[in-house]
């Protein structure tokens, strides 16, 4: 991380910064002690969230940031599209391009996480507002947060009457993106265990 500063000043020293596409971005973060978990792992905004950075010869909003819900998914198209190629039309991310020239563009799209913790599968959907997480198919339990009232993450909205609209959106997007359930063969987990 310490060298991206470096990286870009060579950049602009061999005059190739106009010509050259620059996309940044790392594992997603570390608890250290908040919702008293250590590491990773979770599908909390400490966990789920990674830093992404672009910058592209043409870009309108340069230095710009932008608050929109993005995935990783996200960066085949919009290098495709930078790049002037065609993305295949059956991928589940969606060129960044926009936001690129106009970080307050218009995008309606969560973001999903999922997990293995404890032997069983979490998966997590996060809008812009909100991020709703379910563990076993909520066999294990379900959380739902919203962020313009508890960036934290302290107050689990998902018991609460005034929320049973969003809840069920959110259920319904998570159920909508895995379909099908996938579990490891207990030999494979029990084996993968071993390695570490």
């Amino acid at each position: 991380d310490a060298q991206v500063g470096r990286l870009l000043d060579a950049l602009d020293r061999l005059a190739l910064a106009e010509r050259t596409i620059v996309v940044f971005w790392s594992d997603h973060g570390y608890h250290v002690g908040e919702h008293g978990l250590w590491m990773k792992m979770s599908l909390f905004e400490n966990s789920a969230r990674v830093p992404l950075i672009i910058a592209a010869p043409g870009s309108k909003a340069r230095g710009g940031a932008c608050a929109r819900t993005v995935e990783l998914l996200d960066l085949y198209p919009t290098l495709a599209e930078l790049c002037g190629l065609t993305a295949p039309a059956d991928l589940d991310g969606l060129s960044l391009r926009a936001q690129l020239d106009d970080p307050a563009a218009a995008r309606d799209r969560p973001a999903f996480t999922q997990v293995w913790r404890g032997g069983y599968p979490g998966h997590s959907v996060r809008t812009e507002r909100h991020r709703y997480i379910e563990w076993d198919g909520g066999r294990q339990g379900a959380q739902l947060y919203d962020y313009d009232h508890d960036p934290g993450e302290t107050r689990n909205l998902v018991d609460d009457p005034q929320h049973a609209s969003v809840l069920a959106d959110l259920r319904g997007r998570v159920r909508a993106h895995w379909k099908t359930e996938y579990r490891p063969k207990p030999q494979a987990r029990e084996a993968g265990a071993l390695k570490k």
